[in-house]
């Protein structure tokens, strides 16, 4: 290796090095794990308690979106706890090995918490629909926590926990909230106000994804002594809208034969496995351009305020325009003398 490679290596070296330190620790991924196992742990709960399989396919149907998102945000930060042990030493693997390792955490997340939902009956096809769609998005998961800007995704996978925490506490507040929302004895009113609880939930949620993003974004810039550009902190902001997005596409296609054996079940169950989608996908949609305008905001607060271009240029002008000498006092007696002795003739007339 030349001497010029060896200090290209160095540079990318120390470039690279504070992005790792910033990596996440054990934390996020405990956060998530326990999210994920709660969720897992709620929807066979759910599913269990029925003896009907008719009900068993509707719980299933309603619980598999709440374990898909959890299972991606989990798989992500496993991922990211073992990319940080692996840097413990200063040194990461290439960008290959990294992505394959990240991959493979978020699978072996994915595959236990498959595992849970295909133990429940390994004869039903509907649990292996589930199991793959959960494996699939853990997987996915992992993947993102491969790429170059490690802090970008951990506080995508924070602020996504936020947006969950936010939703729960609107759960328990929600008898109060539905009337305040204009809910009513009619069936046009409670689907009115449930449609404005679900627009509240998304930005509230996303008020408290930009600002969990941006404060762990500075909190990174901190530790590691490098920042990164401010579309960063933006795309931070908009990564929990964004990774509800793409669990609920997962829902639709890896899963989609779940919610279409759930419709099948009567008209109505069609109806609100419909309205259920619609809503998933509009709050996640605002939590995206939420949390995204909110770290904005956050983040060019905390930019300097450019000096006034006018004042600018009347202090260069000042500098740069070079310095008179003062005029000497006898030249100026002279001209004064020159001025009082001029003939009148020789001045126009107006």
């Amino acid at each position: 290796m030349s001497e010029a490679d060896s200090e290209v290596t160095k540079g990318k070296a120390a470039q690279e090095g504070p992005e790792r330190a910033s990596s996440p620790g054990i934390v996020l991924a405990v956060a998530g794990l326990l999210w994920t196992a709660a969720m897992i742990w709620s929807a066979r709960a759910s599913i269990t308690r029925h003896t009907n399989a008719e009900m068993e396919v509707t719980s299933t149907a309603y619980a598999m979106p709440g374990a898909v998102s959890a299972s991606l945000v989990a798989g992500a930060a496993v991922a990211l706890a073992v990319r940080a042990f692996l840097a413990r030493n200063g040194r990461e693997p290439g960008a290959t090995v990294r992505f394959v390792l990240a991959t493979g955490a978020g699978l072996a997340v994915g595959l236990l918490g498959a595992l849970a939902f295909f133990t429940i009956n390994t004869e039903g096809w509907i649990y292996a629909v589930v199991a793959g769609t959960v494996a699939a998005a853990a997987t996915i998961g992992g993947a993102l926590a491969g790429f170059r800007y490690p802090r970008v995704t951990a506080a995508a996978c924070a602020g996504a926990i936020a947006v969950f925490l936010v939703r729960i506490l609107l759960t328990f507040a929600q008898d109060t909230l539905l009337p305040a929302l204009g809910a009513g004895d009619t069936a046009a009113s409670q689907a009115s106000a449930a449609g404005y609880f679900g627009f509240v939930q998304g930005a509230l949620g996303g008020l408290a994804a930009g600002l969990v993003t941006h404060r762990l974004m500075r909190h990174a810039r901190r530790r590691s002594g490098t920042d990164v550009k401010w579309p960063l902190y933006a795309l931070a902001g908009a990564g929990p809208g964004l990774l509800l997005v793409v669990s609920e596409l997962l829902t639709r296609t890896a899963g989609a034969r779940v919610l279409e054996l759930a419709g099948k079940i009567s008209e109505l169950e069609l109806t609100v496995q419909q309205v259920l989608s619609g809503t998933r996908l509009n709050i996640a949609l605002v939590v995206l351009f939420v949390g995204t305008f909110t770290a904005m905001i956050a983040v060019g607060r905390t930019l300097g305020s450019p000096a006034d271009p006018s004042a600018s240029a009347s202090a260069t002008t000042a500098v740069s325009a070079p310095t008179q000498a003062p005029a000497d006092p006898e030249e100026i007696e002279r001209a004064a003398r020159a001025e009082d002795t001029e003939p009148v003739g020789s001045q126009k007339d107006d």
